[in-house]
């Protein structure tokens, strides 16, 4: 992997999130706080940057289990004000509404929920939305388009998942998050690597040389001593989630 000076990373994510806090003239932001690696780290770099009177963090729980307690300790060791909205009943009413959801599709519902609770009291406190996805997932399309890939700014975007574990270390972030197995949440027993059908660590090696070095497939997989299927499998995720990564598009006239 790339060679990042840690230190200096946390400086330069602390002042985007104080310059774009600055130009926009807003009060502070809001956080979407889910119990994870990812959002913690941006809610201890927001309150590095602003605060914690300038950061309001949303647990917005589907489920109660280990993921509210691990957000509601973010949360709290970092004395930000914080808010617990059990989403179950609204995402009920949009599945009666559809007539019915399956789980992945219940899993959006879920994810859009949480980014339209999050403009809501962003909107009402004159507060930006801070996003908490990173490169991995952005680039593999591991994320729920207008659901939790929609933020006003993402700091982590430009980091791989490897990489914001390193700083969320430096950090202070309690280490029972750094350590658990990353989840979205979606439903019971849910993990990223079970759904992404890798590690973390892997992905990010062929991410890193696919992406940003512009290696071929062949020298990546011989590089890292695995079979080119892994290597074709990445790609392929990259391809497949393009249009989660743009804006609408029209005809051109």
């Amino acid at each position: 992997m790339r060679e990042l000076d840690y230190n200096f990373a946390i400086e330069r994510l602390t002042t985007f999130i104080r310059e774009k806090a600055e130009e926009t003239g807003v009060d502070g932001v809001v956080v979407g706080v889910s119990g994870g690696i990812d959002s913690a780290t941006v809610a201890y770099l927001a309150v590095k940057a602003l605060g914690k009177r300038r950061v309001l963090g949303l647990i917005m729980p589907y489920y109660e289990n280990r993921d509210l307690d691990d957000a509601r300790l973010v949360c709290e060791s970092l004395g930000i004000d914080y808010k617990v909205i059990n989403i179950r009943s609204i995402v009920d009413e949009f599945e009666s509404a559809v007539g019915g959801l399956d789980t992945r599709s219940r899993g959006n519902v879920m994810a859009r929920t949480r980014m339209v609770l999050l403009y809501a009291h962003a909107n009402a406190m004159n507060r930006l939305v801070l996003g908490t996805s990173n490169r991995s997932e952005f680039l593999t399309g591991y994320f729920t388009k207008w659901g939790d890939g929609a933020s006003d700014y993402a700091p982590l975007i430009n980091l791989y998942k490897t990489e914001v574990w390193e700083i969320a270390k430096l950090l202070g972030v309690p280490e029972r998050i750094i350590e658990k197995k990353p989840s979205a949440g979606l439903w019971e027993g849910q993990t990223d690597e079970d759904e992404l059908g890798i590690s973390y660590r892997l992905l990010d090696e062929i991410l890193w040389r696919m992406v940003d070095l512009g290696m071929g497939n062949a020298e990546i997989a011989r590089e890292l001593g695995i079979g080119i299927e892994m290597v074709e499998y990445v790609e392929n995720l990259v391809k497949k989630s393009e249009h989660k990564r743009r804006l609408p598009v029209g005809p051109v006239f």
